[in-house]
């Protein structure tokens, strides 16, 4: 096919500043989020040439192996590690501008599914039908992933916005 991409080291030229803000989005910060996207990439560089024979968009095979290694990785580690003391000394760890933005942290504290589809959705600008097909799931499960999500986020933001002391009425 004309303008299609078979070569992988172009395929990751073209698409990893896209694939870096899908897995920043996924992951909530840039270091996860390059090596979600590092570990993919290993994976299906290795069979490149069996993804293009097999998929009609590789780009929506790579969203979709992130967000399940992205889930699959959260199921693994989503307990806390406790230590029995502090380091000595503080390490530096660069700031993430949003961090402490409100919906920066509702969208962080999404269950992995829901935060990839609200973030294919709103972040990449993906049809429902697109999204099904990246994530390997039904539409109506995109929709109501969608819905839940939107649900929470909006719960969760009002309750950020109340005056301190307040209880809603």
């Amino acid at each position: 096919m004309p303008g299609e991409i078979t070569d992988f080291a172009e395929f990751v030229e073209v698409n990893l500043p896209r694939l870096l803000r899908y897995g920043h989005a996924l992951t909530g910060n840039p270091h996860d989020a390059a090596d979600l996207v590092q570990t993919v990439l290993e994976k299906i560089g290795s069979r490149w040439p069996q993804v293009l024979r097999k998929t009609g968009d590789p780009l929506a095979y790579v969203r979709r192996s992130m967000a399940n290694a992205h889930i699959s990785r959260w199921r693994r580690h989503r307990r806390e590690n406790l230590v029995a003391e502090l380091p000595d000394s503080p390490t530096l760890v660069q700031i993430d501008p949003f961090e402490h933005e409100p919906l920066w942290q509702a969208l962080r504290d999404l269950p992995p599914r829901q935060r990839a589809v609200i973030v294919l959705r709103y972040y990449e600008g993906l049809s429902e039908a697109e999204i099904a097909a990246s994530l390997g799931v039904a539409a109506g499960t995109v929709k109501s992933q969608a819905s839940k999500a939107i649900a929470t986020l909006r719960g969760r933001l009002r309750g950020d916005e109340e005056v301190e002391g307040r209880k809603p009425v």
